[in-house]
C-alpha cells in the first residue's frame, strides 16, 4: 500500500464509536476526525461512512414503554443522527473543514438514475472541499430492505465514487487465521484474489453492529475484485488511519489485494445491485457454456428458455443457467413482455447487452 491514494472511503463501525454501555464514544470520534483532517489537508479526498446514530440517540431518549427492536432503532437513530452529524460538524469545524450529511438507503442504488444522482451529489461535495458523511437512513429503512449493515453500504459507496481504497474500521485488527481471542491466532496480512476464507471466519456478530466478519470479507472481496484496495483494521488503535496510509507496511491490518483489471462503472453498479433483481432470465445449456467462456457475449432471445417476473427496460434481472443456478445479473434491454415475445427466436436484439452484464 502506498501513499498515492487520492480518494478513499473510510467506514467507521458502530463497535468503534460505541462505549461498553452503548453510548457514543466522543473521545474516539474526535481522534478519528483529527486523523481524517490530517489526511484531508495532505490532499486525500475522503468519504466517511459512519455508524453510531443509534448509540448517539440511546442516551438522549428513555422510552415510556418497552419498544421492539425496529421501533427502538428508528427512534434512537432519528434522534441520534442529528446529534451525530452535529458532533462531526463541530469537530471538523475546529480544523476548518466543512462536512455534509448524506442519508441513503438500499433502494437508492436500485435504479441507474438514483445511483447517478447520489454520485453527482457527493462528487460536487468533494470538488468543493466538503467531506461527505454517509449513513443509512434508519428512520425509513425497514429490515428486509436494509443493508446488511454499513459494510455493504460502504462497499457500494466506494465503488460508486471510484475510490482507490476502502478502509473498514472495526474493533479487531483484521481477519484472523483462527479465533481472534486465541493467543495462537494471527492476523492474515494479505488476502489474494480467489482465496477461500470460510474455514477461518467466526460467524458470530459483534455486540452493537449488524454485520459479522463473514459479511465484511464477502463485501471486501467483491470490492477488491473491482480494482479497489480494501483494508480491515482496528479503529480503536491510535492514529490508525494515518498509519495505514503513511506507514502501511508496519501497520497491523488485513489487506485485500485488488484485481489488476478494474471493471467499468456500469458493471460495478450492476455487480452491487443483484438484490434488486426484478425478474429472471433462464438460459439454455449452449448459452450457459458461451457465457462461462472467455468470449464477450450478450444474452440473445434464442438462448432464453423461460422468463420469470415482470420487469421494465433498464431494470436489473437475474440470469439463471440451465441447471437452475443463478450465475449473474444484468440490465434488461427491453421489458418482460417484449422479451417473452422474442424468446427462443433467431435474429432478435439482445435482451441483456454484454456491456450491462455481470457474471459472478
Amino acid at each position: 500500500m502506498n501513499q498515492s491514494f487520492s480518494r478513499i472511503a473510510v467506514k467507521v463501525g458502530s463497535n468503534v464509536l460505541t462505549r461498553r454501555d452503548g453510548t457514543l464514544d466522543v473521545t474516539r470520534m474526535s481522534a478519528l476526525v483529527d486523523q481524517i483532517a490530517e489526511l484531508h489537508k495532505a490532499g486525500v479526498e475522503i468519504i466517511l461512512i459512519s455508524s453510531g446514530a443509534v448509540a448517539s440517540g440511546r442516551s438522549e431518549v428513555h422510552p415510556a414503554k418497552k419498544l421492539d427492536s425496529v421501533d427502538q432503532r428508528q427512534l434512537f437513530s432519528a434522534v441520534g443522527q442529528a446529534k451525530l452529524i452535529n458532533r462531526y460538524y463541530e469537530l471538523f469545524r475546529e480544523h476548518g473543514i466543512p462536512v455534509g450529511q448524506v442519508l441513503t438507503m438500499k433502494e437508492n442504488f436500485a435504479t441507474r438514475r438514483h445511483y447517478l444522482n447520489q454520485k453527482n451529489c457527493m462528487t460536487v461535495m468533494l470538488e468543493n472541499g466538503v467531506i461527505p458523511i454517509v449513513n443509512e437512513n434508519d428512520t425509513i429503512s425497514v429490515s428486509e430492505l436494509m443493508f446488511t449493515d454499513n459494510d455493504e453500504l460502504s462497499g457500494l459507496i466506494a465503488s460508486m465514487m471510484d475510490a482507490q481504497a476502502l478502509i473498514i474500521l472495526s474493533n479487531i485488527d483484521g481477519i484472523y487465521n483462527g479465533v481472534p481471542s486465541d493467543p495462537a491466532s494471527e492476523v492474515i496480512r494479505e488476502i489474494e484474489q480467489g482465496k477461500d476464507l470460510s474455514s477461518y471466519i467466526q460467524t458470530s456478530k459483534s455486540d452493537f453492529g449488524r454485520g459479522g466478519m463473514l459479511t465484511k470479507t464477502n463485501i471486501a472481496r467483491k470490492v477488491a475484485d473491482e480494482g479497489i484496495t480494501v483494508v480491515i483494521a482496528n479503529g480503536k488503535r491510535d492514529n490508525i488511519l494515518v498509519d495505514l496510509i503513511q506507514h502501511a507496511e508496519d501497520t497491523l491490518c488485513t489487506r485485500f489485494v485488488p484485481s489488476a483489471d478494474p471493471v467499468s462503472s456500469v458493471k460495478k453498479w450492476i455487480a452491487h445491485s443483484e438484490g434488486f433483481a426484478k425478474g429472471e432470465l433462464h438460459i439454455n445449456q449452449c448459452a450457459t457454456e458461451v457465457l462461462n467462456s472467455d468470449k464477450a457475449v450478450s444474452i440473445l432471445p434464442i438462448g432464453i428458455t423461460a422468463i420469470e417476473g415482470e420487469f421494465e427496460k433498464d431494470d436489473i434481472v437475474r440470469i439463471v443457467d440451465f441447471k437452475g443456478n443463478p450465475i449473474g445479473v444484468g440490465k434488461a434491454n427491453c421489458d418482460s413482455r417484449q422479451a417473452l415475445e422474442a424468446m427462443g427466436k433467431h435474429g432478435k436484439r439482445a435482451v441483456v447487452h454484454y456491456d450491462y452484464l455481470y457474471i459472478e
